[in-house]
């Protein structure tokens, strides 16, 4: 099997995980653990994990002038991000997390465009409308739900924030990406993350039961770490040494088609007509804003 196909098949794996995430991690809160909690358990247990595999590669020193952009990483991808995430699918539904997830690339591109004055197209321009269009119409037109959803609005919007706040990760991060190994990158991002993160939480973790905690519950704390937060990160840093972005960004597509559907078969949550309006208008104008029509026209 050759390394592409491998690769390939790394993303679809990680993607995957992301999409089956939306349901396993909504079904812990708030029962066994609060988001806050959640959050010190994800970045605890994934950063002892990338600290003990960096043990295996070079080290290497970061440099003084890149500390601060370091730190606002972390602030942005690992706390800001994954505080709104959690708390937001606590209120929310899985559906509603995955769909509204999506919209990041629109946002990256927003925010390229506001912060390094990337040029804004006519048909880009019009698919941010329309993504962000499909964002807003869960957002203010969601149905309160009694059961396991007390919130949805403010939990969608709280997503909302996630997105943005990922979408300012990927923008200040890019640049330290080019210098050191993304296994450097991520040990310090998640140390950092622990130290932020757990004053923020630290109240809700130890009000966590592990001793009455179920194994049904236990599993699925462990996949969040190993899987979504640790193993993730691997098959994407693979992926990444022999696919293109552009190809990987493919795959974000697949995520809330495999978080819809694992949502519905394991009775999580339910497709209804506004979510499959809103889940069209994102995904057409994520597809809008990525199209790139300078390459078709190098193409001719």
């Amino acid at each position: 099997m050759s390394k592409r196909v491998l690769a390939l098949l790394a993303a679809l794996v990680a993607t995957s995980i992301f999409g089956i995430n939306h349901t396993l991690a909504k079904g812990l809160m708030p029962v066994y653990v609060q988001p806050f909690g959640f959050i010190v358990i994800r970045v605890l247990g994934a950063g002892i994990l990338f600290w003990f595999v960096s043990l295996f590669i070079k080290n290497e020193k970061i440099k003084p002038e890149h500390w601060p952009r370091l730190l606002l990483s972390a602030v942005f991808g690992m706390v800001i991000n994954m505080l709104f995430f959690f708390k937001g699918l606590s209120l929310s539904t899985p559906i509603n997390s995955s769909v509204i997830v999506t919209i990041t690339p629109i946002l990256v591109f927003i925010l390229s465009a506001v912060l390094i004055r990337e040029k804004i197209t006519i048909l880009k321009g019009s698919g941010a409308i329309l993504g962000l269009f499909g964002g807003l119409t869960l957002i203010l037109f969601g149905v309160q739900q009694k059961l396991g959803a007390p919130n949805i609005p403010l939990g969608n919007t709280l997503l909302l924030i996630n997105a943005l706040s990922y979408g300012m990760f990927l923008i200040v991060a890019k640049p330290l990406t080019k210098t050191y190994h993304p296994i450097t990158l991520m040990r310090w991002l998640f140390l950092t993350a622990i130290l932020i993160n757990l004053p923020i939480g630290w109240a809700e973790f130890q009000a966590v039961d592990w001793v009455n905690m179920p194994f049904s519950a236990l599993w699925r704390i462990g996949f969040v770490v190993l899987g979504t937060t640790f193993t993730t990160y691997l098959l994407n840093i693979f992926a990444l040494k022999h696919l293109s972005a552009s190809t990987i960004g493919v795959f974000t597509y697949l995520q809330p088609v495999i978080a819809i559907a694992f949502a519905i078969i394991s009775g999580a949550d339910q497709l209804n007509f506004l979510k499959i309006v809103a889940s069209i208008l994102v995904f057409l104008g994520v597809f809008m804003v990525s199209k790139n029509p300078a390459r078709k026209r190098a193409k001719a």
